[in-house]
């Protein structure tokens, strides 16, 4: 059975470092894929655990010339937190390290190039070049050392990558920089004995390409620092403190007593570490401070800002019974919660997971750029190597020859190529978060571009699934609470909607129901058992043919037994309304007519999507004429009704035999192997753990709208990779023959390794901005 690990990797610069660590662990037996993120500098690997261990796929990347170590599957929000706070510290140095690289670069340019400019700058004569050409050497190697130290990482990580086999970016930059300090410290010798060895120095060459290559990084390092803020925008919602009670005990006794919540609160509360709280605690949440954990109410009122969750700025009015998510803001009262989810259970951890799991999967589009990437950098190492040896062959100086070499090396930047597909990634799912949809991987994003059938399920996805019990026709001489009792004693045993509605009802006349002795739950038809001797079954139409009731429907009439109800139940349904039946002992008792109101939003989405020539299919488990009068009022043209659950993936696969992309769309409850069968799965669920669960695509509003809003923004963020692709390939074609000399002979123009280092920079910042422009995209 395959198992899936996930792997931090240090050491990774460029496309190329990616290709050289899946190419190293794809080398072991047993790996069934292994998908590496640069931006995340992570690996996701699905192995068989008898032909490999993480401790071999460890040593592999270690051979590679990378560092690795396997991520916690438990990692919590502190720990995310503290990984934030060591990547801005990172920054921080990084940055230092830049502002003293160019603030030597500056002097060494002033020093060895301002005599050349139409203004000729001051040289001090104790460094003139003409007069003191040792020292002015000297001085010109003392500083680029000091550039070079501070740009080592190059060095560090280029040449061993170079020594193992696999040189990346890092080893292009370390090869030519060190070939022109090298160069220059030679010709720095040659001095006493040769004046002219002075007009040779390259010094100034190593360390401006340090210092572009550098503050390129430091741009690219912010930049996708940027488009890891959603992740870090949500991590940092969750409050590390929390008021917890001191003794639950005597607070269940005040609510017992039903005292006012000032005199619950005060002051019999403690402040400790949330990561210390534990299930059944009660916390106090005071107005303008946010939930730590998610919870329901038990006491207060108050309005909650769940714009994190949900993107919907409209606060939500909480009261006892009401859910609560962790993260979200307390915006008015005073409210006390039970705490439900700690750690990864909570709704903030679960998204965050999804969102991280997003951004380590790749889009099938990559797959192109992962196969150049693999063969880039030696190829291009050979391209500097051909084209030095054919000028030198041309009778070209050394000096011109080592210029050509420098210049291929250090223009020819795989990063681009390697940050044009997970920075898109990593900016469209960020951005779909902030509205209330979670996308779990690239591929889904890849493949909702495509989508052309989108099928709806009806109950708690159209209609808003907290359907109501409107009446009971009591049949048999017996009465309605008489029915009610024993249909709400077996249903409550259901978590089906209309279950819940005859259940809810039950209780709202104070009506006690039974304990059933037997009980059986039965998808697609409904649910039975005995209370005593009396045999009960409640479920739709189906369920009458299960128990051989005889039914006969034809277009006006519906005769169960010697009654024709067709009157009651084709009213019932006209008006989209379902209605469930109740059998004792083998006979039909009872008709309990149930209503769900269609969601304000559904047919405004219904019409969105056919605007853009997406054929809307309802898929549903209800009667034909109940799904045809909700079909009629939302506009939907196409309707399968009367389908069990098992048999929906039956109905998506027919979609998808002739040629259709579908995109199924459900609550998650009931709808898990449709949503599976289809595509694209959407669950739509309000944030709630089963839809989080299920589904390629979480919708997080119950807002139908959202759906064209996810295919929107798969569209345009696979128009972004595209985009950074072309340009990040583009780019090097153009710029690899220009840094060979293919000018040279027509014009005499010959690239400089400053400009070089310039433009590589300049092309992975590019396809970073590209990708953050996506953060502007209205949905």
């Amino acid at each position: 059975m395959s198992q899936k690990v996930e792997l931090k990797i240090e050491g990774m610069a460029c496309a190329s470092c990616v290709a050289a660590v899946e190419k190293a662990v794809k080398k072991l037996d047993g790996i069934v894929s292994c998908e590496v993120n640069l931006i995340m500098n992570s690996a996701t690997v699905v192995y068989d655990a008898k032909k490999t261990r993480v401790a071999d796929m460890i040593e592999q990347i270690e051979k590679a010339g990378y560092h690795a170590e396997e991520k916690k599957n438990d990692t919590s929000q502190m720990d995310r937190k503290a990984e934030m706070k060591k990547q801005e510290e990172a920054l921080k140095e990084q940055r230092f390290s830049l502002i003293v690289v160019l603030c030597f670069s500056v002097l060494l340019l002033y020093l060895s190039m301002g005599h050349m400019l139409p203004f000729s700058l001051p040289v001090p004569a104790f460094v003139n070049m003409h007069t003191n050409p040792i020292i002015f050497a000297l001085v010109q190697l003392f500083m680029t050392t000091i550039i070079l130290i501070f740009g080592r990482k190059f060095y560090i990580v280029g040449i061993p990558a170079l020594v193992h086999g696999n040189p990346n970016m890092d080893s292009l930059v370390a090869i030519g920089t060190a070939s022109a300090y090298l160069y220059s410290i030679v010709m720095t010798a040659r001095i006493p004995n040769d004046g002219d060895a002075v007009m040779n120095l390259y010094y100034e060459s190593a360390a401006i390409i340090v210092a572009l290559v550098m503050l390129g990084k430091y741009f690219e390092s912010r930049s996708k620092k940027r488009t890891s803020d959603a992740i870090t925008g949500i991590m940092s919602l969750a409050p590390d403190m929390a008021l917890i009670y001191k003794e639950v005990k005597s607070v269940e006794e005040q609510l017992d007593a039903d005292t006012d919540i000032d005199a619950v609160e005060a002051g019999n509360y403690t402040e400790i570490m949330t990561e210390k709280v534990k299930v059944e605690d009660i916390l106090f949440i005071k107005p303008g401070s946010r939930i730590p954990l998610d919870g329901v109410v038990i006491r207060g009122y108050s309005s909650v800002d769940e714009s994190m969750l949900t993107g919907e700025s409209v606060p939500v009015d909480k009261e006892p019974g009401n859910r609560v998510t962790g993260g979200t803001m307390n915006q008015s009262g005073y409210i006390l919660i039970r705490v439900t989810n700690i750690g990864e259970d909570t709704t903030i951890s679960k998204i965050v997971r999804i969102m991280e799991e997003a951004q380590s999967k790749k889009a099938p589009i990559s797959r192109l750029a992962d196969v150049i990437a693999g063969y880039f950098v030696p190829v291009v190492i050979i391209i500097a190597l051909l084209a030095a040896i054919i000028w030198w062959f041309n009778g070209q100086s050394f000096f011109f020859v080592l210029q050509i070499f420098v210049t291929v090396l250090v223009i020819a930047c795989p990063c681009a190529l390697g940050l044009a597909t997970p920075t898109a990634i990593m900016v469209g799912t960020g951005v779909g978060a902030a509205n209330g949809i979670l996308i779990r991987s690239g591929e889904v994003l890849e493949i909702m571009k495509n989508v052309d059938t989108v099928v709806l399920d009806k109950t708690g996805t159209l209609t808003e699934g907290k359907p109501k019990l409107v009446s009971i026709l009591a049949l048999e001489q017996k009465s309605e609470e008489y029915l009610l009792k024993l249909a709400a004693s077996l249903e409550q045993g259901s978590e089906h909607p209309l279950a819940l509605a005859i259940v809810e009802e039950a209780k709202a006349r104070g009506i006690k129901y039974y304990e059933p002795e037997k009980f059986e739950n039965m998808p697609g038809y409904g649910v039975a058992g005995s209370i005593g001797d009396i045999a009960i079954a409640v479920g739709n139409l189906r369920l009458l043919e299960k128990y051989k009731i005889p039914v006969k429907m034809e277009e006006d009439e519906l005769i169960i037994g010697d009654r024709n109800i067709a009157d009651i139940v084709s009213g019932v349904a006209k008006r989209g309304e379902t209605y469930v039946f109740i059998i004792i002992d083998e006979i039909v008792s009872g008709i309990f007519d149930i209503a769900d109101v269609v969601r304000d939003t559904s047919k405004e989405a219904i019409r969105q999507m056919q605007q853009k020539g997406i054929d809307v299919v309802m898929l549903t488990g209800d009667s034909k004429l109940t799904a045809d009068a909700i079909a009629k009022q939302l506009g939907i043209d196409e309707v399968v009704a009367g389908v069990l659950p098992e048999n929906k993936t039956e109905v998506i696969r027919k979609k998808q035999e002739s040629g259709r992309k579908v995109c199924m769309v459900g609550d998650g409850i009931n709808d898990a192997p449709a949503l599976i069968q289809a595509d694209v799965g959407i669950a739509i669920g309000g944030g709630s753990d089963i839809a989080l669960d299920a589904g390629d695509v979480v919708l997080m509003k119950d807002d139908l709208r959202d759906i064209m809003k996810a295919l929107s923004l798969s569209r345009a963020t696979i128009r972004t990779i595209k985009q950074n692709l072309f340009w990040a390939l583009f780019y090097n074609c153009l710029g690899i023959p220009i840094a060979a000399g293919i000018l040279y002979p027509m014009s005499g123009v010959l690239l400089s390794p400053m400009i070089a280092a310039f433009a590589m920079s300049f092309s992975s910042v590019c396809v970073v901005g590209n990708a953050l422009r996506l953060r502007n995209k209205k949905l």
